[in-house]
């Protein structure tokens, strides 16, 4: 199994030093960057030969939050999945972050076997809801009739798009799904990509916030 490769940026030193001691005791984890802002994070990665898999990041940091750190990250290393640690728990925050391309979004006083979880599952699967992740974004579940893209675009998705996303919210991969509905992984792979090009979302997060929002995901 490959080691999964975590970098950390928080400002509370020791919270930050805490979860790099978690990390550092973990099977399978290895920590390859620890920062106290954004921009330092952005300086280490920059160096660094190999990039993580993982950034934790808060959004609460002097000189650069975390939503101006996750956009850098995005923009600039898209393939590190992003999860956020945070005290906020209003589901705008929540939204914005995941449609800003975010993999997961954790709240600062979840259990550590959730903490060590959400890290293995968002490396599988390309995302991670908690039970309080998702009853927030319930809270702003819109009509399952009018399906309307980040944009607020109305779009329509096919019967075989919707059986894709439904199983991409119960973390099945492409080649799962592909068995699943008797599909070569080739075609799974165009009905994945014309789901994020016809929501607008960035990634499999965006997928799951979207499919949340419109019913299509029952937890």
């Amino acid at each position: 199994m490959n080691m999964i490769r975590i970098a950390i940026a928080d400002d509370h030193t020791l919270f930050r030093q805490s979860l790099a001691l978690l990390l550092q005791q973990a099977p399978g984890m290895e920590l390859v960057a620890e920062a106290a802002d954004g921009p330092s994070l952005l300086q280490a990665l920059a160096a660094m030969p190999s990039l993580p898999d993982i950034a934790l990041i808060d959004i609460d940091m002097p000189g650069m939050n975390g939503v101006e750190l996750n956009e850098h990250l995005q923009a600039s290393y898209p393939q590190v999945k992003v999860v956020v640690l945070s005290i906020y728990t209003q589901e705008r925050i929540i939204s914005r972050m995941i449609n800003a391309g975010a993999s997961a979004y954790l709240f600062k006083n979840c259990e550590k076997e959730e903490f060590i979880q959400a890290i293995e599952t968002t490396y599988k699967s390309g995302f991670y809801v908690n039970k309080q992740v998702f009853e927030a974004l319930q809270r702003v579940k819109k009509p399952s009739t009018e399906l309307k893209n980040i944009n607020a675009i109305a779009i329509e998705l096919t019967n075989r798009e919707t059986e894709v996303l439904r199983l991409i919210c119960q973390e099945y991969n492409n080649s799962e799904i592909a068995e699943k509905l008797a599909l070569s992984v080739r075609t799974v792979e165009g009905h994945r990509n014309n789901l994020l090009l016809k929501t607008g979302c960035r990634n499999t997060a965006g997928l799951v916030l979207f499919a949340i929002r419109y019913g299509f995901f029952v937890a």
